[in-house]
């Protein structure tokens, strides 16, 4: 019989049957890795030429903050289409399976990051360019409403008891990756003169996408569904409208993931509003980009090692400990910014995206997963991490509008990443500890439930 941690899978009953189930749980950590590999490197080199690029090749010549802001709006646009995604590929997710559905996302992200690098620019094309661009990135946020969600059931689904944590973390060091893959294909791009960056050298990164996509659709073709959802197939026992029915018996928990979710905020702010901020106080992108790099690559190991411990000890302490120290640590970052202490910068970056950071967002993707019944939990983690996700992905616009043009003013920015921490903390307190409940049980104390 598997043990792990304490708690012993009453499924397991011999050596092979381990081996195959540490197979597929392996399998579909790969997939998950890959795919947040690539939401993240377009998440994330969107971001970066929008920061940097986007408010001076797709917008009219004029009031430099307003095309900024202009800019981190259609940034922010895509988080209004995540819930939409969530909805509808978290409905395909309940009722024809997660393999299915998880490819289309994949292809559906890739395929628009690759063309928005084939845009035509406002001189070309007047306001057809913004309009494109717009379009392009709401494509993006439909399939990221459902891509980590979606990722993070099937593999906590594939995952052994005692290791339901460990393996979706990969997700999530996948979402590092991509953060370090967009940020080393920028430092060229940020390198060249102005005119060939905002001519051609912008179309790059997003390009270079394909080559993600490719891997990853490759690995995910090969996906299996998960037992626990294939059992439910055979038996009829899915729901016709997952959503409906996730609102109906999961309310609470639903309400629970979308407090938490607003952890998301304080990685966001860092990586787009943090860099534009910087830049503007006289800190080189390049620089900047260095301190993505150096905190991401740390966090991709250490991210597995929090959800071991997660295993081990439980989700509540190790995602409550993470938020608290983001929540406080976030306003050394920005004082450190302000003051040009780069040093600093490097470190407090560090400290928040490898350590404090890195210990909730590695815990969410099987703890929001477990909270639900098998019948909705793509759903339910779909639709209740987009709550989250929206609000931050309109955050950079919102501190670029208070912090302004006084290099001094970062307070509102801090505050911002500060609240939404405590909003986390709200909901992780509310939610029950589920990292000894057997497979079969999660979501099954819910009224309405089976």
């Amino acid at each position: 019989m598997a043990k792990f941690s304490g708690i012993v899978d009453p499924d397991v009953t011999t050596l092979e049957e381990q081996e195959r189930r540490l197979k597929r749980a392996r399998k579909a950590a790969l997939a998950a890795f890959l795919g947040g590999a690539l939401e993240y490197y377009d998440f994330f080199v969107y971001a970066t030429a929008a920061s940097l690029v986007f408010s001076k090749i797709f917008f009219p010549s004029g009031n430099p903050t307003v095309a900024l802001i202009s800019s981190f709006a259609t940034f922010g646009v895509a988080y209004v289409a995540r819930p939409f995604g969530a909805v509808f590929f978290g409905h395909l997710g309940d009722r024809i399976g997660r393999k299915n559905t998880l490819v289309l996302t994949l292809v559906l992200m890739g395929g628009a990051t690759f063309l928005i690098g084939a845009l035509p620019d406002f001189h070309a094309a007047g306001y057809v360019a913004p309009i494109l661009l717009v379009v392009l990135r709401l494509l993006q946020g439909l399939s990221a409403g459902a891509e980590t969600a979606g990722a993070s059931a099937l593999t906590m689904e594939e995952s052994p008891v005692g290791r339901r944590a460990f393996f979706p973390s990969f997700a999530m060091s996948g979402i590092s990756t991509g953060i370090v893959l967009a940020s080393l294909v920028f430092l060229p791009v940020a390198a060249m003169g102005e005119a060939d960056r905002l001519a051609w050298g912008w179309r790059i990164p997003f390009w270079s996408s394909i080559i993600v996509l490719i891997v990853a659709y490759v690995v995910r073709r090969s996906l299996e569904e998960p037992e626990v959802f294939e059992e439910k197939a055979e038996q009829h026992d899915l729901v016709k409208l997952p959503v409906a029915d996730m609102f109906k018996t999961h309310t609470p928990q639903f309400l629970q993931v979308a407090l938490m979710s607003f952890e998301t905020v304080t990685n966001t702010f860092m990586q787009s509003f943090g860099l534009a901020y910087a830049v503007s106080v006289g800190i080189p992108t390049s620089t900047m980009l260095w301190v993505s790099i150096l905190g991401n690559v740390v966090a991709i190991a250490t991210q597995p090692l929090a959800a071991m411990l997660a295993d081990r000890f439980g989700r509540k302490p190790l995602f409550i400990s993470g938020i608290i120290g983001s929540g406080i640590l976030i306003f050394i970052y920005f004082s450190s910014i302000s003051t040009k202490n780069v040093p600093l910068v490097f470190l407090t970056s560090t400290l928040i995206t490898a350590g404090t950071y890195a210990m909730s967002n590695a815990i969410y993707p099987a703890w929001f997963a477990e909270l639900f019944n098998v019948r909705v939990r793509y759903s339910g983690m779909a639709i209740g991490l987009q709550i989250g996700i929206l609000c931050a992905g309109f955050t950079p616009l919102l501190g670029t509008a208070l912090v302004g043009s006084v290099p001094s003013n970062w307070g509102p920015a801090a505050w911002i990443v500060a609240g939404s921490s405590v909003l986390a903390l709200i909901g992780a307190i509310w939610a029950r500890e589920t990292f000894r409940t057997p497979i079969h049980e999660l979501g099954n104390k819910v009224r309405g439930s089976k």
